[in-house]
């Protein structure tokens, strides 16, 4: 069940990079369409999905037709040692711990939450939990936006679920 649904006005987003550098999703918007992933370290299906949003990004990431985000609801040291043991390279937001008001504004009740915000500022989709069909269609979305070809996700071989609630 998704936390937000498609075609209402995205709430703000103005949190801190792990570096300390603001985020605006005012900002980012004017650049193209935003994925923002929420997700916390010690979550297990956070863990499986985060590296499969990384080889989104590394596929298509460079165009800057988009902009993708992790967003943490945990401190900063233990997000970068989950971005670390998961590969993941994107950036990353910390939504303040215990008050979580970004994810809050989105309605979270699980992690993973995904959502692919349009440039006009409204929710396009949401994904909660792994959900392998909406990370092939994000991949396929991205790549389009990307002026690429999309690519294979999975390897040959690699056995993905269909589904796991968040």
């Amino acid at each position: 069940m998704p936390a937000l649904e498609s075609g209402i006005r995205a709430p703000r987003i103005d949190l801190a990079f792990l570096d300390g550098k603001k985020f605006s999703l005012e900002d980012a918007l004017r650049r193209g369409p935003v994925v923002a992933a929420f997700f916390k370290v010690n979550c297990p299906v956070c863990q499986f999905t985060f590296p499969y949003l990384e080889r989104v990004f590394q596929t298509y990431g460079a165009s800057s037709a988009f902009t993708l985000i992790g967003i943490s609801q945990n401190d900063a040291a233990d997000t970068r040692s989950f971005n670390r043991e998961y590969g993941v390279t994107f950036p990353t937001l910390l939504d303040e711990k215990g008050k979580y008001p970004v994810s809050n504004a989105y309605g979270l009740t699980n992690v993973p939450t995904i959502f692919v915000i349009s440039s006009a500022g409204e929710v396009e989709s949401s994904s909660v939990g792994w959900s392998r069909r909406d990370v092939e269609q994000l991949s396929q979305r991205l790549a389009r936006l990307s002026g690429k070809d999309a690519i294979p996700l999975f390897a040959p071989g690699e056995k993905i679920p269909d589904y796991k609630p968040g």
